[in-house]
């Protein structure tokens, strides 16, 4: 396994979020991304790093820590998408569309991702084998 290059901060209580980290983990065979929660201690910390905190609300987006930049809203996910395996990184011609467009529609989904995917009482326990690419 690679080196982590890059880290996903994400909603570890949205169901909708533990499946985007399990299609990445499945199309991240190198291992380039590394994971925490955003309710996680190791994520906060990262937050406070970058002097960012979660709103009040909680968690409205992934976030994508990359060459010590961070990226939210469609901006992460399409660059995520360029280090996955298969056709995925074709999706990062997306960018073209201005970032408030693109952003529109994924808080559209950020804010109704609970009613419509659920969420969990807990966060995501990695696997053993998967343990190594989720901070503490």
């Amino acid at each position: 396994m690679a080196t982590p290059a890059a880290t996903i901060l994400f909603d570890g209580v949205c169901n909708l979020c533990n499946g985007f980290v399990q299609f990445i983990i499945r199309r991240d065979p190198a291992g380039y991304f590394r994971f925490a929660s955003l309710q996680s201690e190791a994520g906060r910390a990262l937050l406070a790093e970058h002097g960012l905190a979660l709103a009040g609300t909680g968690p409205e987006t992934v976030m994508l820590v990359e060459d010590n930049r961070v990226y939210t809203h469609s901006t992460a996910v399409l660059r995520i998408a360029r280090h996955l395996g298969g056709a995925w990184p074709l999706l990062y011609a997306f960018r073209l569309i201005p970032a408030f467009l693109r952003d529109a529609a994924y808080r559209f989904v950020a804010r109704n991702r609970y009613r419509w995917f659920g969420q969990q009482h807990a966060c995501l326990l990695p696997s053993s084998e998967l343990r190594g690419r989720f901070l503490g």
